[in-house]
């Protein structure tokens, strides 16, 4: 989401100061990550330097003294021309999950990679080096065995194929839970919605996905 966009949003219902502004936030968009203080801030400065929004005083309200800022016509100018803007459906084919099965794939299809060699204790002499004589033994105790490095794990596309589906069943699961709590209000439900419908089109994509994985590889490492 545009946060400055959402900021001009919130302050169309009149001045306000930031500490109001990201609570109201966290409010209207509760499925969506919280509003950092400093980013409300840091926006509140941009709009203010880009003509979109002005100071408008302070308030205390019986506590710390705030500023309060609201929109100004050019704000409410630019609020307008965004919401109603097209939202680009899909603007890019690739994403993360696609990325991390082709790139499983190609990691599986290269050389295994093997571990570093083991590093090997070194005896120090204590002989003096200006001395012609010969050095003198010292015993030194024996070293500790050197553990074995750990094997380089293999990449495995189905497997993790399967972990992914498994962590977004989990996050399903508790959005269902999030929607029929009782008292639950409609804004929290359409959000959770919306995050279930996507995520469910990831869950049918993934077994698309994994039914399909031998032409993927053959046709991302032909070799």
């Amino acid at each position: 989401m545009s946060t400055r966009h959402i900021l001009l949003g919130l302050l169309a219902g009149g001045p306000s100061h930031g500490y109001d502004l990201k609570r109201r936030h966290d409010e209207r968009f509760p499925q969506a990550r919280p509003l950092a203080y400093g980013q409300v801030y840091t926006t509140l400065q941009r709009l203010v330097r880009d003509g979109l929004a002005e100071v408008d005083g302070t308030d205390s309200d019986g506590g710390p003294e705030r500023t309060l800022y609201r929109s100004t016509a050019e704000g409410a100018k630019e609020l307008a021309g965004w919401a109603a803007e097209i939202t680009p459906p899909a603007p890019f084919v690739t994403n993360e999950i696609f990325a991390k099965v082709v790139c499983a794939i190609l990691a599986a299809a290269g050389p295994t990679p093997t571990p570093g060699p083991a590093s090997t204790p070194v005896r120090i002499s204590t002989a003096d080096p200006a001395s012609s004589a010969d050095p003198v033994p010292v015993p030194v105790p024996a070293a500790d065995p050197v553990p074995a490095a750990d094997p380089v794990p293999a990449a495995d596309p189905a497997r993790y194929l399967i972990a992914q589906r498994a962590a977004h069943m989990a996050r399903m699961r508790e959005l269902t839970a999030v929607k029929t709590a009782p008292g639950a209000d409609l804004a929290t439900v359409l959000s959770a919605d919306y995050a279930l419908n996507h995520l469910d089109a990831d869950l049918r994509w993934m077994t698309t996905t994994a039914a399909r994985l031998t032409t993927l590889t053959a046709e991302v490492d032909p070799t």
